[in-house]
């Protein structure tokens, strides 16, 4: 199963956090929202359909995150988790922790923003810029 969500760029996107990715429906954001990759995202945790949540609730669940800027990609790998709530009306983020929250989409990543090549933070800092997160699960 694979779910797409697009999100635009902004010019405090700093994207140096070293345990999460988060990307939000809110269109404002301060240099502290150091994980955020994107904003204006057309889709936050609560929004996901019911059977791509089913899917994340299962600890058994590989999850690939594709994240796409222009020509660049950055791919993250994370868990499911049976104690994930999904209920954020606004954010999602992908932690390399297990902590869980109503933000929290996945588990156990092996990448944080820390590591999003340069190249398509620079991008990203440009409020023009669309994105794309797509949630592979099988």
């Amino acid at each position: 199963m694979r779910f797409e969500i697009e999100f635009s760029g902004h010019e405090n996107i700093r994207s140096n956090h070293q345990k999460t990715i988060e990307i939000t429906k809110d269109s404002h954001l301060t240099p502290q929202g150091d994980c955020i990759i994107g904003v204006c995202a057309n889709y936050a945790c609560a929004d996901l359909p019911q059977n791509l949540k089913d899917k994340l609730k299962n600890s058994n669940s590989i999850i690939t995150f594709s994240i796409s800027v222009g020509d660049h990609n950055f791919t993250v790998e994370g868990k499911g988790h049976p104690d994930l709530i999904l209920s954020h009306t606004d954010d999602i983020v992908i932690r390399k922790s297990d902590f869980v929250c109503p933000r929290t989409l996945a588990v156990n990543c092996d990448k944080a923003s820390d590591l999003l090549p340069r190249k398509m933070v620079s991008l990203l800092q440009d409020p023009k810029t669309k994105g794309t997160f797509a949630i592979t699960v099988d």
